[in-house]
């Protein structure tokens, strides 16, 4: 067995990882402000000198599992205005496109337990362009791109560094470190690298809190905590050990005129103003060690530390004598590591691509402290909030009490959880760790995650938000793939406890979100930003939104949950009942999306043979909403094949099917091949027969509407010359094509479906056709593209569209990626050619990469489609 396999067996070894936030300012966490305004009541600014009270930050940062201790880099190129210890971005309003970070960094490569892993870090030698970032953004409008640093010309003549940060553990508390900055310029620079250790202030907030502290001994720094295994840092000479607090500096950030003390920014004082800012005891809870540099051209420096268990003042003890081996070592495991995983993947770009995917997903980690009750209360020690937080932002979560490790969408643009972000990133961690991948979806259904009524909490932005309810299909999809791994054997207890906390959670969608109880759902925006004609999340004054996704996606969880129950009745028949609950379920709301009775319209044009919205008003008409969007595409993902020989054993399930075939044979032929006669024993459910998936998929294939060269288009490129207009009370609201960024801010930030290429939909569609396929084989083939008189069988357009999402990041035929863009310098440039960014979206047309530059979340079933592609 791989060393790494053996490791994971072994959850010790995932004590320390890349836990430190690359973001803490600006989230809803640190905002204790009376409007809510959480990106001006904690900035970037603000950053160096406030103490935080729920979370670190850092550049390449680690910490143990409590965030107890951390450790992460700090910068300075002796031309900066500032120590360069965060990443620095745009706020929300700040620019056209907000929520952006304006920095260039790669996290390149991990193993699952983090006993490897290296990130990449550039840093430009000219003053660092902040308010020239600031002020561009500002002066664009949003029918601009925005304004990044490779714009401002800091890379142009490669006076930067690359600064590489490795990390390769000797035992579970055992950490090495490995900076190497390379001058990638032709003339010679000073460079400062400080590495730093703190720890997470827990100390301020309640009175008489137990203080950790460190200090300098003889070669090293003493680290002092009772719960921290990790004794000592060592470091090689050359490093001048500089100590302050962990505490906010009240004179700089409010004025108080208080005692001077050695505060969080002392370090920062110091190093770039040459104050008296830093302990000259050389104590304290904050300590950075400072290597000035001075690298000739074309060179490289390298410094190393480590972070050891072993008592400074234990004896004679040599830090790096082992040090070269314990890293070769663990590079060779983890290239062990990935070999195994990829030994089908036959083309060296993709499993570059694959690999830098899945090492930035296990970058994306991170410690999420956040209790609820006690952020809305305040702490003993601190003044009490405003009154009006009482009632303000998850005021009703009170029970939330997360202190965990999360897989992050992005540390930096959403350095908090998304449940449905979550789901997704589940089936790519699935790929290389399936326990952690499991445990993230256990986390989010414990009694201190998920709420009492039943609902999931979305994001701390708002916990009441919905998002698509996709945790059934990941449940099932993480347990399929353990399986498969497994020969055969999954981990039924692993199904069975989320089985009955997804079935909480489903109760809770058919109580609180079918108003009218005809089994068509209002999800609200589901994370659609921007898609719908309007806000879908505001309450109308006539009516209600009546969401073909909602519903799809409830068909979805119904289907689910039926695969899962019957799973679980091979072991306890008592799960046949639950089979045909949810058999039920899939029909009656399948039957609703199609013709709801009583006269009431479905949520199928026949006109148009596709699927929209519609606005219900309370005098029962209707208004249909005819955008052709990703929304009309969601109900292809609820299919399912059921091989008719697993539930011959089952006959309590087929008496009740049976029951349906009498009592409801409309519902029967209408949305199923249940009723006709099996192919080959496998009968298929699905919310489109064949004629109706032969319109969906005309228009979804079609090149003027949803097909792109680099996927599926999120909004159809017809609304490109007509867009769609809405007339509601006294305003008229409209949705146009648009292949990049949104022209609008209904959801801030740079966030847009109304164009551009998503991977995860992607995703779920190619799973989808390959469902399709299982049941129809090469019997239905369809013209691909629409209107080029060449038919293929659906599994061929699965292959196709992976290809065309596989190839926004590799190499085309003239070695160029379609994710870089117009950027020549990504295109071509040694250093940067094979550098990968994983972004939130993909440019309609080009295939650029737009929107969060670091969303290895569900962008990373990049690395699923590889596996896909190359197993077939």
């Amino acid at each position: 067995m791989n060393q790494e396999r053996e490791r994971l067996r072994h959850g010790v070894w995932k004590k320390w990882g890349p836990y430190v936030s690359d973001r803490q300012w600006g989230t809803v966490r640190e905002d204790y402000s009376e409007n809510g305004d959480a990106w001006h009541y904690s900035t970037h600014d603000m950053a160096r000198s406030k103490a935080y009270r729920w979370g670190e930050e850092g550049i390449g940062g680690i910490s143990d599992d409590r965030q107890q201790l951390c450790f992460s880099l700090a910068l300075w190129n002796h031309k900066d205005p500032i120590l360069k210890e965060i990443f620095y971005g745009l706020a929300n309003k700040e620019g056209n496109h907000g929520e952006d970070v304006k920095e260039l960094y790669y996290y390149l490569d991990s193993t699952p337990t983090h006993s490897y892993m290296k990130m990449l870090y550039k840093y430009p030698q000219a003053p660092y362009p902040y308010q020239k970032l600031k002020d561009t953004n500002a002066r664009r409008t949003r029918e601009e791109p925005e304004y990044e640093l490779m714009d401002t010309g800091v890379f142009d003549h490669d006076a930067y560094f690359d600064v590489f940060i490795e990390y390769a553990k000797a035992g579970p508390e055992d950490i090495l470190v490995r900076i190497t900055a390379h001058n990638r310029g032709r003339r010679a620079a000073s460079l400062d690298l400080l590495p730093t250790l703190w720890f997470r202030n827990t100390w301020s907030w309640e009175e008489h809190s137990y203080k950790p502290g460190m200090g300098l001994g003889n070669g090293g720094i003493a680290v002092v905590h009772k719960d921290v295994g990790v004794k000592t840092c060592f470091f090689e000479e050359g490093g001048e050990a500089l100590f302050c607090n962990n505490e906010t500096n009240p004179h700089r950030l409010f004025g108080n005129d208080t005692p001077e003390s050695f505060y969080k920014d002392g370090v920062h004082e110091h190093v770039v103003h040459g104050l008296p800012t830093v302990d000259p005891r050389r104590m304290g809870t904050k300590a950075a060690l400072r290597y000035a540099l001075y690298i000739p051209g074309r060179k490289s420096r390298t410094i190393r530390l480590r972070l050891s268990p072993r008592d400074l003042e234990a004896g004679a003890y040599d830090a790096f004598a082992d040090f070269d081996e314990v890293f070769a070592a663990r590079i060779r495991e983890a290239d062990d590591f990935y070999a195994d995983l990829q030994q089908r993947v036959a083309d060296e770009d993709h499993r570059l691509i694959q690999r830098q995917a899945l090492g930035g997903i296990l970058w994306n980690k991170q410690f999420y402290y956040y209790n609820v009750q006690q952020w809305l209360a305040g702490d003993p020690a601190k003044p009490k909030p405003p009154e009006s937080r009482l009632s303000g932002r998850n005021y009703d979560w009170k029970h939330l009490h997360n202190d965990d490790i999360i897989s992050m969408p992005d540390k930096w643009e959403y350095p908090w959880y998304a449940n449905w972000d979550l789901a997704f990133q589940c089936v790519t961690l699935a790929l290389v760790d399936l326990d952690f991948a499991q445990h993230q979806l256990e986390l989010l259904t414990k009694d201190w995650y998920i709420h009492p009524n039943g609902k999931m909490p979305a994001y701390e932005w708002s916990f009441n938000d919905a998002n698509p309810p996709v945790f059934a299909w990941a449940t099932w999809e993480v347990y399929r793939m353990g399986k498969e791994a497994g020969g055969g054997r999954g981990d039924r207890e692993f199904l069975e406890g989320m089985f009955h906390k997804l079935l909480v959670n489903f109760t809770w969608w058919v109580n609180r979100k079918d108003t009218r109880g005809h089994n068509i759902f209002e999800g609200g925006f589901l994370g659609l930003d921007n898609i719908g004609v309007f806000d879908r999340s505001m309450v109308l004054e006539d009516g209600i939104l009546e969401q073909a996704d909602a519903t799809s996606w409830m068909t979805l969880f119904a289907l689910n949950m039926l695969r899962i129950s019957i799973e679980l009745s091979h072991a306890n028949k008592r799960y046949l009942d639950m089979s045909s609950k949810f058999f039920s379920h899939f029909l009656y709301m399948a039957g609703a999306i199609d013709i709801m009775g009583d006269g009431m319209s479905s949520l199928w044009d026949r006109e148009d043979r596709f699927f929209y919205d519609q606005v219900r008003r309370f005098d029962m008409s209707t208004v249909r909403l005819k955008v052709r969007s990703m929304v009309g595409l969601i109900p292809l993902f609820a299919v399912d094949v059921i091989d008719r020989r697993a539930l011959n054993s089952e006959p309590e399930f087929l008496r009740h099917v049976d029951w349906f075939l009498e009592n409801r044979p409309d519902l029967l032929a209408l949305v199923t091949r249940w009723a006709g006669e099996a192919f080959e024993d496998r009968h298929l459910l699905s919310l489109v027969r064949d004629r109706r998936l032969k319109s969906v998929l005309r228009r979804m294939l079609d090149e003027g509407e949803f097909l792109s060269p680099s996927g599926i288009r999120s909004l159809s490129k017809a609304h490109e010359e007509e867009p769609y207009l809405y007339a509601h009370t006294d305003r008229t609201f409209g949705v146009r094509y648009l292949p990049g960024e949104s022209d609008n801010d209904m959801y801030g930030g740079n966030s847009n479906w109304r164009g551009p290429v998503w991977m995860p939909v992607n995703y779920m569609l190619v799973r989808s056709l390959h469902r399709f396929k299982d049941f129809y084989g090469d019997r239905l083939r369809v013209p691909h593209p629409t209107g080029s008189g060449e038919y293929h069988d659906l599994g061929e357009v699965a292959r196709d569209l992976s290809l065309r999402l596989i190839g926004l990041f590799a190499r085309d035929a003239s070695g160029r990626r379609k994710v870089f863009g117009r950027r020549e310098k990504f295109q071509t440039d040694p250093h940067f050619k094979d550098y990968i960014l994983f972004h939130e979206y993909f440019h309609g047309e080009t295939g650029e990469g737009l929107g969060a530059s670091h969303q290895t979340g569900w962008t990373a079933l990049v690395a699923n489609l590889i596996q896909m592609h190359w197993d077939i």
